[in-house]
């Protein structure tokens, strides 16, 4: 074990008791790792943590109160050093994006072997960001959007809906057409379209499909 490796001071926020204890031993009989902080909700950890910071927060989301993402955040205000990971059953992108934002280097499923568990901690610690393959795949795919529109414009702040729809529209598909490959209603396409004009900041459908194909 290099040094680098010794001595990550680790605390926990997990509501259910049991699971936080068994991580708790894990890590302080794992080598190199020691946690003696375990809060079963974010109001204490917030409070506690602002006065004995650690190397690393691991924190599920699910909390009785105030939720995980809502506690890594303002833990992160008070411990501008300690590294966030969260442990947790959700796998959905919204969860998975407002835990990046909030600061959090690493998400893990709960689901992960002890093995695992451990090896993000070091990770973690060493500058990396540990993530199961499940997650870091749709973390990648977010970036990556829909394959026909990946590299047309991802700086644009459109969502992949909107991508899709400006692709359709740049064929020469008609409102119809277009609500007919999407599987949405007409009335929707027609809101798609007031939308990606006010955030392209454009007048009609030709300065929107030029300004997606940037000509």
């Amino acid at each position: 074990m290099n040094q680098k490796e010794t001595n990550i001071s680790v605390a926990i926020i997990e509501d259910l008791k049991e699971v936080a204890l068994e991580l708790k031993e894990l890590f302080n009989e794992a080598g190199g790792i020691q946690c003696n902080q375990v809060y079963f909700n974010a109001e204490d950890a917030i409070h506690f943590l602002a006065k004995h910071p650690v190397d690393i927060v691991l924190s599920d989301i699910g909390l009785p109160k105030a939720d995980g993402i809502t506690a890594i955040e303002a833990i992160g205000k008070s411990c501008p050093n300690s590294l966030f990971c969260m442990f947790t059953v959700f796998e959905d992108n919204e969860k998975i994006f407002n835990s990046l934002k909030a600061g959090a280097k690493g998400y893990i499923l709960k689901n992960s072997s002890p093995d695992k568990i451990v090896q993000a901690i070091r990770e973690l610690y060493n500058g990396g960001s540990p993530m199961n393959p499940e997650i870091a795949r749709k973390v990648i795919d977010a970036f990556s959007l829909n394959p026909k529109t990946a590299n047309s414009k991802p700086r644009l702040p459109l969502t992949k809906r909107e991508f899709e729809l400006l692709e359709l529209l740049s064929k020469g598909l008609l409102y119809k057409e277009i609500a007919l490959e999407l599987s949405i209603t007409v009335g929707t396409v027609k809101q798609h379209i007031h939308k990606i004009y006010h955030k392209l900041q454009v007048n009609n459908k030709t300065e929107a499909i030029n300004k997606y194909l940037d000509r």
